[in-house]
């Protein structure tokens, strides 16, 4: 006998003996009876954190704890979005200043709703407005005075320079906006 064959016999006895186990037959052959062990309880009924709960309704965030889950410092948000396309786009041209002021309104907080980063305003350079552009300096005053818009600017020459305007939204876990 090697051990091979050893270990192999090991082997046996040992699956034979936790199977005796499993059954309720303890070594010498009777049947036993196990204690009762109580039930762990159930994962989906557990006793909710009452401060975790006052968070959650009162929309307090950890921006600490989001920047450590998120992996993406601002900075590096920034230069992301800065490069990326823009997740929507809304055209204003033909709206007269209390229509592109809705369409902007709407478009906004449906963008803030859906989670969007990055977001496109084409208006037009104003060439049939006279001396100033009035839809541009209206979109000029609404991103000034909405609180989820971030840093805007003016797009590439190529997909409309000073007729279109890119907005960065602010991060929705990171600062709390109106949502009228």
């Amino acid at each position: 006998m090697d051990f091979g064959d050893i270990l192999d016999a090991w082997d046996r006895q040992t699956a034979r003996a936790l199977g005796n186990r499993r059954k309720g037959v303890s070594r010498n052959g009777a049947t036993r009876q196990e204690p009762s062990t109580p039930k762990p309880p159930d994962k989906n009924h557990q006793k909710p954190n009452p401060l975790a709960a006052w968070l959650q309704v009162h929309e307090v965030y950890d921006k600490d704890a989001i920047l450590d889950a998120a992996k993406e410092r601002p900075w590096e948000r920034r230069r992301r979005l800065l490069h990326a396309r823009a997740d929507a786009v809304i055209d204003l041209h033909g709206l007269n200043r209390d229509e592109a002021w809705n369409a902007l309104d709407l478009f906004f907080l449906n963008c803030r709703r859906q989670g969007f980063e990055k977001v496109l305003i084409v208006h037009g350079k104003g060439n049939h407005s006279g001396s100033v552009s009035v839809l541009k300096q209206l979109v000029k005053t609404f991103i000034e005075t909405c609180p989820f818009t971030g840093e805007s600017g003016h797009g590439h020459t190529a997909a409309g320079g000073t007729g279109v305007t890119w907005v960065l939204l602010r991060d929705r876990r990171t600062h709390k906006g109106y949502e009228s």
